[in-house]
């Protein structure tokens, strides 16, 4: 990416001499969706401003395209590969038959705040018309354009395949701790399955199911203890020395965290089992991440049981949280129900082989997601210079 360029004087600033600005409607076709009755069945996907709201036996869209929200939830963009789906009337999309077309707009727009759009008294609102009129800077030479749409789809895909692994591992894990205490075919001392080789099994009248002899029934709430994070008074928009990030719901799928100072703050490592407390995401249970942690959140403290154990547990109850939450406008996590939760205590023994088995996962699963961040941030930083001229793509007929 050594190409030089001159600049040129426009209406929205400095652009390199041999590019020029379109309005968004030049490009490509806008459109909002459609309304649906239909919320139930069907095999196509109906898409709303934040994903997946339902299920329709018809389909508006077959085609690569860019949606985001309307109303309400705006300025998220989402890049919809080729598939049958309908599109909510709470969302606007561009599409274009040329892909590079449409997967360089997708990166031009994501660098825009889409606030400025923004048109409505009680909730967000962008208009259509506002929309199709968003001034794109774009190259001349198409080929320029194909290039750096491969630059920057290149490293979006690396990242969605490293996702894709961390969800792998994660499912591998889950499917450990079912067979091990679910199917309850965990090794036993000849390293055989021990229910389907004839482990000695007992009923047990709580849970009213049989479990391994031995074995014990507990409430959760013996060996764990919620620590509830808290909202720092100054938050930074970059790191500084001393500071550490700050994890937040939109940390844990995947953005950006922003810093703090740890000084009187709950301060997790990434062994660390965290869930959210309040909000819409109340129950969901997660580890791996390390830094302050956000007052919705709190982390677990585990003793006795070891820490992958507890994290699976919980992590199977994720649901029953999510339905069981209290509070009228803003949903909360019931700590009390959480903590009542009865369990069966395997061995030590049998609780030290488990964390053998599965504890590698995490420190692979915290890997990647270290290499994800480094990608991501290579992304980031290449994204306004690559869009805006400042570093020009190597073209085919320069090598």
């Amino acid at each position: 990416m050594n190409r030089k360029a001159k600049f040129k004087q426009t209406e929205i600033g400095m652009i390199s001499e041999d590019w020029e600005i379109k309005e968004l409607k030049e490009l490509g076709k806008i459109g909002t969706g459609k309304g649906t009755k239909n919320l139930e069945t069907g095999e196509y996907e109906i898409i709303g401003a934040n994903g997946v709201i339902g299920f329709t036996n018809d389909f508006l869209e077959d085609c690569n395209l860019i949606y985001t929200g309307r109303v309400g939830t705006i300025g998220i963009l989402n890049f919809l590969r080729k598939r049958k789906v309908w599109l909510s009337d709470n969302t606007l999309y561009f599409k274009s038959n040329d892909e590079h077309i449409l997967k360089y707009v997708y990166y031009c727009l994501k660098r825009i705040d889409f606030s400025f759009l923004n048109v409505g008294s009680t909730q967000p609102l962008i208009k259509q018309s506002d929309f199709q009129r968003i001034k794109i800077i774009i190259p001349k030479n198409h080929l320029e354009i194909i290039n750096i749409a491969k630059i920057l789809s290149s490293l979006d895909d690396k990242i969605e395949l490293l996702q894709q692994m961390n969800k792998t591992l994660e499912e591998i894990g889950q499917a450990i701790f079912k067979h091990w205490f679910v199917d309850l075919e965990f090794p036993n001392e000849e390293g055989k399955p021990y229910k389907s080789s004839g482990g000695e099994m007992v009923y047990n009248e709580e849970l009213g199911k049989e479990i391994p002899k031995g074995w014990k029934v507990k409430e959760i709430g013996e060996f764990i203890e919620f620590v509830k994070g808290r909202k720092p008074d100054v938050v930074f928009d970059s790191y500084e020395e001393g500071l550490l990030p700050q994890i937040l719901i939109d940390v844990l799928d995947g953005g950006n965290p922003n810093f703090s100072n740890p000084k009187d703050m709950i301060i997790s490592d990434e062994a660390d089992i965290i869930i959210v407390m309040d909000g819409a995401s109340s129950g969901r249970t997660e580890r791996g991440f390390a830094g302050i942690l956000g007052s919705t959140l709190a982390k677990i403290k585990v003793k006795e049981l070891n820490q992958d154990y507890a994290y699976y547990l919980l992590k199977g109850k994720e649901e029953d949280i999510k339905v069981n939450t209290t509070g009228t406008s803003i949903p909360h996590a019931d700590k009390k129900k959480i903590e009542k939760y009865l369990i069966p205590v395997p061995s030590k023994k049998i609780l030290e082989d488990f964390q053998n088995k599965v504890n590698k996962l995490l420190f692979r699963q915290i890997l990647i997601r270290k290499e994800i961040k480094i990608l991501s941030q290579i992304r980031d930083s290449l994204l306004p210079k690559v869009m805006a001229g400042k570093i020009r793509v190597p073209l085919e007929d320069e090598k």
